[in-house]
């Protein structure tokens, strides 16, 4: 998203002192609120922590010594206690495990017989034959990179810093390794995405070190959810959205065409004519044309506040947003599918009829 921006390098020497000022700020605003006999705001509560997290109980106890009345010296009994529990972090560490396969041979061959024959365990399956790398290892600098946007670079560094020294070479290498193991999953899980009555696309430029071009382009493509109480008919249970990545060098139509051949369902896009050559029946999306809206609301600048047909327009939307935000909280699909023809076709209409006669008291653009 767009206003989803990594902070500056200086704003994170500063973050820690700013979090703490401004809840000192809001502090200071709840209590003069409070003062003034406003309603007062429900202050947020510490999560209490997860019951599945390993726990070490440590029990601070009296000596036998001091459980004695310090009035009549007589034994004092328990009458209760008090919990608190606080988090330990143990920081990450590198375990080698060595691998010991026997061989075992035949005596009376090695000594009557030309060829002897040599029997030991088959080596552990391993994503990376004759590399270092297990499995965990793997999943760390993949999932650091991709998904927690920490570099290769910084990972070498991190990696210095436990006394193993990998270089970016090696780390990139079984990046891509990772990627050839993990083709078979990508694939399995695109046939579930097609198999799928609705889809999301969407691409977005990408700079690309060493490319020979300005901007090459990362697409996406995503499944929607049965509801979070309808089993999947293969899996018994609730089918998670299927998120896939593809990454091509232009932005032309043939991309699109391509990865979705075959797949004639529905397909929320934006306006990007690249996605009319495929086969999929094309729907629109309520950010994107909410966003037109919202471009003349923030063109106004000064203005804030003056209300115009974008304002009508926007109230519009809302209510299509809010019914949608009841739709989610039912059980199965089908009752909010149920729900939204309720309650969002006559809005729908509505609104159609609104911008038809709009639009014909508005100028042409180019």
């Amino acid at each position: 998203k767009r206003s989803e921006q990594s902070p500056g390098q200086g704003e994170l020497f500063d973050e820690a002192e700013s979090v703490v000022f401004e809840a000192k700020v809001s502090n200071e605003a709840d209590s003069v609120t409070e003062q003034a006999d406003a309603p007062k705001r429900n202050k947020p509560k510490r999560k209490p922590l997860p019951k599945d997290l390993p726990r070490k109980v440590v029990e601070l106890d009296l000596s036998e010594a001091e459980k004695v009345c310090e009035c009549c010296q007589g034994v004092l009994h328990r009458i209760g206690e008090d919990r608190s529990e606080r988090l330990e972090f143990i920081p990450a560490k590198m375990t080698v495990i060595e691998t010991i396969r026997p061989k075992y041979g035949c005596r009376h061959c090695e000594q009557n017989e030309v060829k002897v024959s040599i029997k030991q365990a088959p080596q552990t399956p391993s994503l990376i034959p004759k590399g270092i790398a297990t499995a965990s290892l793997l999943s760390q600098v993949v999932t650091s990179k991709y998904q927690f946007a920490l570099p290769l670079y910084r990972q070498e560094a991190l990696f210095k810093q436990l006394g193993i020294e990998l270089s970016r070479q090696t780390l990139s290498s079984w990046v891509l390794k990772s990627a050839d193991a993990l083709a078979p999953l990508y694939q399995r899980l695109k046939a579930i995405m097609m198999e799928q009555p609705a889809l999301h696309a969407d691409e977005t430029p990408l700079n690309v070190v060493k490319e020979d071009r300005d901007k090459c382009y990362m697409w996406v493509y995503c499944s929607g959810t049965d509801g979070p109480g309808t089993p999947h008919p293969m899996y018994k249970a609730p089918l998670r959205p299927v998120v896939l990545y593809e990454f091509q060098k232009t932005r032309q139509a043939e991309h699109p065409k391509h990865f979705l051949n075959g797949y004639s369902g529905y397909l929320q896009v934006d306006g990007y004519a690249g996605y009319e050559q495929t086969k999929t029946q094309l729907v629109g999306c309520w950010a994107h044309a909410r966003r037109k809206f919202m471009d003349i609301e923030k063109s106004l600048g000064k203005n804030k506040g003056k209300t115009g047909t974008h304002t009508v327009a926007l109230n519009w939307i809302q209510k299509l947003y809010a019914i949608e935000s009841r739709a989610a909280q039912y059980e199965t699909a089908e009752e909010a599918f149920a729900y939204r023809r309720e309650h969002a076709i006559p809005v729908l209409n509505d609104f159609k009829n609104w911008l038809e006669k709009t639009v014909q008291h508005k100028p042409p653009t180019d």
